[in-house]
């Protein structure tokens, strides 16, 4: 007897849906084609014991299992539920009338229980687009596939549940999600509060100002000075995801198998800190089977790289690219993958070795020469590529005994969502730009237009300078947006010279 039972294969972010086909015909043999990995091989043993502790056997017949198409790899574990359903019904042991209509996926533990599997959400929405009334798969991960509207969603702890369901011997409750309400709950979850930081005014500004346009931020300072403390509470000011960013980001994490059981949606900002020993393909993704990097589950969020010139230079560069085109594409010999990859770049760094380059009270240590070699690990058009780049100086006893309390997170991310609201209504009719730190040269002719003392400036500072195109082109975005937080329609001179300021690496004083 032949059955079908469908599953789905995950490429990239996007499932596709797989047909397994099972035969039991005369004879004794088991055969497992399709393009299997050695995971969905073994597939066998787990189902042969799974079945044996509810009373259940396979069959002692030749079984021919094909899992269609055959040109895709399918790998993992995932597949066992859907090829035990599929001999239960070969067999007779289940009916299959009704098969046709879900889709099946789920790990099978040797006792029959269903573990977890990856990418619950894609697929859901897949089944859904091919018309499938229902899902089964492991309960731990039934919220985040209910986020689908309009499919039916059945969590299960083991597969005897299965069985009786489509036996028709009991039923199993649907999973139900209120969308809203999950969005709405994590919205405000935040830990971490500006209000804890004291002083440190001018690199307050500077990342409300960041995180207004989203651009990327460089902070350089001494040990302790509060870089990284400041870093961390950036997601505390950004605009809270909206829906749509939400369920791209949930995508991204339920495929890398980041989602936390029992969870449904991603609805804070990520914010992903790689220690400086990770690897290129860690960091933007890849291996045998792609898989998204560092730098893709911080999409929607902030990826920040601490203690930057210690990360390794081929590291660092393979960021430029991602970083312009906001996606990575990860190209095999048979397949070719693209992650989103949309993140805000926020590094920290001490100016020197020893880390006392420019500090006010102690003198640094280094040799004559080893401050340009340690700057030198950081390429220059790497640091064209971040908008800000500002020096962090200590916070003396007299602010840090102050018990006054700083301005709230709340406070300012009001401030930021009234500027990005300004920039949404003026790129509303340009697809995928949101906001300045993503406008194009030619919308920069529109919207960064200058008056002629402005260009003036600019001009002697790009001389005195040394400043490339893109310099050029960064300090001009963040005049928009400093322009924008004072809700002003055009970019006046003040704006300019605060911008400029934000380039601190590019002054003659650092590193000689």
């Amino acid at each position: 007897m032949l059955v079908k039972t469908y599953g789905s294969a995950i490429q990239g972010i996007i499932a596709t849906t797989i047909t397994v086909e099972v035969a039991v015909e005369q004879g004794i043999n088991f055969l497992l084609v399709g393009l299997p990995d050695n995971a969905v091989k073994e597939s066998h043993q787990r189902i042969s014991s799974a079945l044996n502790s509810y009373g259940f056997k396979i069959p002692g017949k030749k079984i021919v299992i094909n899992m269609a198409p055959a040109d895709i790899k399918k790998e993992g574990s995932a597949y066992d539920l859907t090829i035990a359903m599929g001999i239960l019904a070969a067999s007779e042991q289940v009916e299959s009338d009704s098969l046709k209509d879900y889709l099946i996926m789920g790990e099978l533990s040797l006792d029959g229980s269903v573990r977890p599997i990856t990418g619950a959400l894609p697929i859901a929405i897949q089944a859904k687009k091919e018309g499938f009334s229902g899902f089964i798969l492991p309960k731990s991960n039934a919220k985040e596939a209910a986020i689908v509207q309009g499919l039916d969603v059945y969590g299960v702890d083991n597969i005897m549940e299965v069985i009786n369901f489509f036996n028709r011997n009991e039923t199993i409750e649907k999973t139900q999600v209120d969308i809203e309400q999950e969005f709405e709950k994590g919205l405000e979850n935040y830990e971490l509060d500006f209000s804890d930081v004291k002083g440190q005014e001018n690199i307050k500004r500077a990342m409300e100002i960041a995180a207004a346009g989203s651009h990327n931020v460089l902070l350089i300072g001494a040990p302790g000075s509060g870089k990284t403390m400041l870093a961390k509470r950036l997601p505390s000011i950004l605009p809270p995801l909206t829906l749509e960013e939400s369920l791209e980001t949930t995508k991204i994490h339920s495929v890398a198998g980041k989602m936390n059981l029992n969870a449904s949606l991603v609805s804070v900002r990520p914010f992903r800190n790689p220690h400086h020993t990770i690897s290129d393909v860690a960091l933007v993704g890849g291996g045998a089977y792609p898989q998204p990097g560092e730098i893709s589950l911080a999409h929607n969020g902030v990826l920040f790289l601490d203690e930057l010139p210690e990360f390794k230079r081929s590291v660092l560069e393979v960021l430029r690219q991602p970083m312009e085109e906001r996606l990575i594409t990860i190209s095999r010999t048979k397949q070719t993958i693209q992650y989103p990859a949309s993140f805000m770049l926020v590094a920290a760094m001490n100016p020197c070795p020893c880390g006392y380059y420019n500090h006010p009270t102690i003198p640094c240590t280094c040799a004559p020469g080893v401050v340009n070699r340690y700057l030198g690990k950081i390429s220059g058009p790497l640091l064209d590529r971040i908008d800000i780049q500002i020096e962090v100086v200590p916070v003396p006893f007299k602010e840090l005994s102050n018990m006054r309390q700083g301005e709230k997170s709340s406070t300012i991310r009001e401030r930021v969502i009234k500027a990005r609201k300004i920039q949404q209504e003026r790129f509303k009719d340009y697809q995928d730009v949101h906001c300045n730190s993503q406008m194009t040269p030619n919308m920069m002719k529109k919207y960064c237009q200058i008056q002629p003392s402005g260009m003036e400036l600019l001009k002697n500072v790009m001389n005195k300078l040394g400043l490339s195109a893109r310099a050029y082109d960064r300090i001009l975005k963040v005049s928009r947006t400093i322009a924008d937080l004072e809700g002003c329609a055009n970019i006046e001179n003040s704006h300019l010279a605060e911008a400029i300021n934000y380039r601190s690496l590019d002054r003659e004083s650092w590193g000689r």
